[in-house]
């Protein structure tokens, strides 16, 4: 790769039309920043400690809050410092790493939110075969799965976007390397690399969204069975935090690599949406709807504020 490539760096051109908002942007992205690190390490270190929280439900969260910690950080801190007026070039390396750690973690994302409908089918299709089902090996197994499997889907598209030559232009149209924005500067034909990375994406998150569907739509039918308000409105509590995460995480990916392109301010306004600002709604989705996760983050609260004066 580095035989062929004579670009060092790239220049990252930032959102689009939001020249002289610099300062109110920082400050706005740097909120949503802090607030999803803190709310997401929250939520980790409250099921890490609860005892009462260590299911297989929980463990799923668990992970999808080190993916929110992790996702943001992807783009945020380039896109803040250049913000705050540092310089906007990003190395070939960065650039490189960018792509892969998005992919890799988007994957991931996607692989994990499968599995939790799978989890939440077994739980109300299945309630008496439930922890035989999803014992502690298969739950492990399942939870590195994701993560592996994400590797890999980032490792493939990233081999094949960054193996081309890039001799010129260097100005990424975006806050971030992304394929849609980094392909197009490759000075070899990029119809190859283009047809199977959008299809290696397209086959993964229609793949995933497909399996959630067939999952969710088993799970509601079983859900209509049961004969109490009571137990209905249960079942459903149980699964509703989940189904608004999958909405959040389903309609920008498809909005960005499914629809026919719009424009690069519309396509970085979705970005921003996908990379900061719902990662930082999952700890208030899953705190406010889930009873167990509030009064586990309670007595975790309680017990920090009275450990000084121990």
């Amino acid at each position: 790769m580095q035989n062929y490539t004579s670009v060092a760096e790239f220049i990252l051109l930032g959102i689009p039309n939001t020249g002289g908002l610099e300062n109110m942007l920082f400050v706005l992205f740097l909120a949503f920043y802090l607030f999803t690190l803190l709310g997401n390490l929250l939520i980790f270190l409250t099921i890490l400690v609860s005892s009462n929280l260590h299911t297989p439900m929980y463990s799923f969260l668990g992970n999808l809050s080190v993916f929110d910690i992790c996702f943001p950080s992807v783009s945020s801190p380039k896109m803040m410092l250049y913000l705050m007026g540092q310089s906007q070039t990003i190395s070939y390396q960065g650039c490189a790493s960018q792509v892969f750690f998005y992919h890799f973690l988007g994957g991931t994302e996607c692989f994990l939110y499968t599995v939790m409908a799978y989890d939440r089918f077994v739980a109300i299709c299945h309630p008496l075969q439930y922890m035989v089902i999803m014992n502690h090996k298969v739950c492990t197994r399942l939870i590195v799965g994701t993560w592996l499997g994400g590797c890999l889907h980032g490792s493939i598209l990233t081999f094949l976007v960054l193996r081309l030559p890039y001799c010129g232009p260097n100005e990424v149209d975006n806050f971030f390397c992304d394929i849609p924005v980094v392909l197009p500067l490759a000075c070899a034909d990029t119809s190859l690399a283009q047809t199977v990375s959008f299809t290696n994406v397209d086959v993964v998150t229609l793949t995933c969204f497909f399996l959630i569907l067939t999952s969710y739509g088993h799970t509601i039918l079983s859900i209509l069975k049961i004969n109490s308000c009571e137990g209905r409105r249960q079942a459903f509590s149980t699964c509703s935090a989940h189904l608004i995460s999958i909405l959040l995480l389903y309609g920008p990916v498809m909005l960005i690599y499914l629809w026919p392109a719009s424009s690069p301010w519309l396509d970085s306004v979705i970005q921003v949406l996908n990379n900061i600002v719902t990662p930082s709604l999952n700890p208030l989705i899953y705190t406010l709807r889930n009873k167990d996760v509030k009064l586990a983050l309670r007595k975790v609260l309680t017990q920090v504020v009275h450990f000084p004066g121990a």
